[in-house]
C-alpha cells in the first residue's frame, strides 16, 4: 500500500511591515531557515510565502494531520519570526499567538491551519490559496462552485468520475457542530447554510462513492480558526487559507481557479468591519494598501512528486483575471462611497467582536425613554 502524504498550510500574522500591508522579508528568512532544519526529517519539502500581512508555511511530510511534531515546527517558526517582529518594531507582532506556550496542537492559538492527507496519485496538481483581511467563510463562494456548480465546473457533467458529485463537511463556528451533506441531492439546504458565511464554513470537501478516489481523503481543506471565537476579544482578522487537490475526476486547474473571475464580497478590509471585493492578484501584488485591501487571494500551484513540491507556479499572474480585478477595483470605489454606512460597514451583530461595542458602551448612559 501506498504510504500517505500530508500538505499543511499553517500561517500566522506575526507582525506587519507597514501596518497591515506586508511581511517584512527578514521573517520570510527566519522562517526558511527554520524549516530547512527539518527537511529530510520531520519534512519532505516546504515552501515559505506570505499574503499582505500573513506569513504562510507549506510543509509537506508524512505525519498526517493534527501532528504535534508538525504544529510545533510552526509555532516555534512563528515565535522565531515574533522575536525579530518586535526588535523590527513591526505592527502587532506576534498578534496571531495567543498563548505564552504551544500546547500539543497549534489549532485554538491563534495560527490558520488547513491539511489534505491522501495517497499521492500519479500526477498529483494542488493549489495552495492565501487569503488576507477577510473570514474563513470568503471561501465557501469559490469551494461551492469548484465542486458543486456545473456551470462552473463542466466535468461534474462530462467527467463520468465526478458525476457522483461531491461531499461538503460544512462547521457551525459558533456552535462548534459539523455537518456532512451529499451534493447535488442535498445542494438547496447546503446553500441555506453556507450562504450565512460568517457562520457556516466548508471545512473539507470529499469525493463519494462512483468516483476515481478514496471517500476517506479530502481533496479540499479550509482553515476555519476565527480569532475572535478563540481569543473572545477581537485581535486580529482570520484571513483563512485553503488547499485543493484537482484533475482526474475532480475540478480541472481551471475549474479550481475559475470562481475568482468574480470578485465576490467578503467580510473582512478595515478593521475586519467592512465588506468588499476579494481580488484574485499574482503573489507580487499580494499587499494590502487600498483601506487596508480590498481583501485579496493569491494562488500557488505545485505538482507533488513524492512528497516533493515541484513549483510554485503563479496562479493569478495571469491576464485571464484582469477583468476580475478591474471589477474588484470598481466594486472597492462604490463600497467605499458608503463610509461609515451599512451594508460597506457590516452589521451590528458582526461588529460584536471588533472595539465598536466600546464606543456604544460610552453612550449608555445618555439614552432616555421615549415617552
Amino acid at each position: 500500500m501506498d504510504e500517505k502524504i500530508t500538505v499543511s498550510i499553517i500561517k500566522a500574522d506575526v507582525g506587519g511591515w507597514p501596518g497591515h500591508a506586508l511581511v517584512n522579508p527578514e521573517l520570510m528568512s527566519i522562517a526558511r531557515k527554520e524549516l530547512e532544519k527539518q527537511k529530510g526529517k520531520a519534512l519532505i519539502d516546504y515552501y515559505v510565502s506570505n499574503c499582505g500581512d500573513d506569513l504562510e508555511l507549506i510543509m509537506t511530510h508524512r505525519k498526517g494531520p493534527d501532528d504535534e511534531d508538525i504544529h510545533r515546527l510552526a509555532w516555534e517558526t512563528f515565535e522565531a519570526a515574533t522575536e525579530r517582529a518586535k526588535e523590527l518594531k513591526l505592527y502587532g507582532a506576534g498578534q496571531d499567538l495567543l498563548s505564552d506556550a504551544f500546547s500539543g496542537n497549534i489549532k485554538g492559538m491563534g495560527p490558520g491551519v488547513a491539511e489534505l492527507e491522501f495517497t499521492e496519485r500519479k500526477a498529483e496538481p494542488i493549489v495552495a490559496f492565501f487569503m488576507d483581511k477577510t473570514e474563513p467563510g470568503a471561501f465557501n463562494f469559490p469551494v461551492y462552485k469548484m465542486f458543486g456548480d456545473p456551470f462552473n465546473t463542466i466535468g461534474l457533467v462530462i467527467d463520468p468520475a465526478a458525476t457522483s458529485g461531491f461531499t461538503f463537511e460544512v462547521w457551525d463556528i459558533y456552535e462548534h457542530k459539523r455537518v456532512f451533506m451529499n451534493c447535488p441531492e442535498e445542494m438547496y439546504a447546503m446553500l441555506a447554510l453556507i450562504g450565512a458565511k460568517s457562520r457556516y464554513v466548508i471545512k473539507r470537501v470529499f469525493p463519494r462513492e462512483g468516483g476515481k478516489l478514496p471517500t476517506d481523503e479530502a481533496v479540499a481543506a479550509v482553515s476555519t480558526e476565527k480569532l475572535f471565537e478563540i481569543a473572545g476579544d477581537y485581535v486580529g482578522k482570520d484571513d483563512p487559507v485553503a488547499l485543493v487537490r484537482a484533475q482526474s475526476g475532480l475540478p480541472a486547474l481551471g475549474e479550481v481557479l475559475e470562481p475568482f473571475s468574480f470578485p465576490h464580497l467578503v467580510s473582512g478590509w478595515m478593521r475586519g468591519s467592512h465588506n468588499g471585493p476579494i481580488m484574485p492578484v499574482a503573489q507580487c501584488q499580494a499587499k494590502c494598501t487600498r483601506f487596508d485591501g480590498p481583501p485579496r487571494v493569491v494562488a500557488l500551484g505545485f505538482q507533488l512528486a513524492n512528497g516533493k513540491l515541484v513549483g510554485p507556479v503563479d496562479l493569478f499572474d495571469d491576464p485571464g483575471f484582469d477583468n476580475a480585478r478591474a471589477q474588484a477595483k470598481d466594486a472597492a470605489d462604490y463600497m467605499r462611497r458608503h463610509g461609515p454606512f451599512e451594508p460597506h460597514r457590516l452589521p451590528l451583530a458582526d461588529m460584536e467582536y471588533t472595539t465598536l461595542p466600546k464606543v456604544l458602551d460610552s453612550l449608555k448612559e445618555r439614552f432616555t425613554p421615549v415617552e
